[in-house]
């Protein structure tokens, strides 16, 4: 896992330990927003990725203060309320788009392109970020 991290790390251009709570937000996020079987099968291809899951599913969440919780309420989570949470650990929305094409890259290297594809066509609006 850490090969992956810091492989992200340096072509997105952030920390390693920034690149891993990130990776293993947007994993979470996945599992959470994608098909079951697609993104279980992804994620479980991924060296580490459930780890990674497990340690940082749900880190942000909650969080983004009175704006945060205004779109929570009014069914802004998803890709926005994940994009909102990575906004916060200190990421600019082009480092966030070049961690989703990153992470669905290192994604189809190890769980393969079909896989990959269907998990993020389940995901309302994932596909114009990656």
């Amino acid at each position: 896992m850490n090969e992956i991290v810091t492989q992200i790390a340096d072509r997105v251009g952030i920390a390693p330990d920034l690149a891993e709570k990130a990776l293993g937000m947007m994993l979470g996020f996945l599992q959470r927003e994608a098909a079951d079987g697609p993104v279980a099968k992804m994620i479980e291809a991924i060296p580490g990725g459930a780890d990674l899951v497990a340690q940082f599913n749900g880190a942000g969440a909650g969080g983004g203060g009175l704006l945060g919780g205004l779109m929570n309420s009014l069914g802004g989570g998803g890709i926005m309320g994940l994009g909102q949470q990575l906004m916060g650990e200190g990421l600019g929305m082009g480092e966030i788009t070049s961690l989703a094409k990153e992470t669905i890259a290192i994604a189809k290297q190890y769980a393969g392109e079909e896989v990959v594809d269907e998990v993020v066509a389940s995901v309302p609006g994932l596909s114009q970020f990656v």
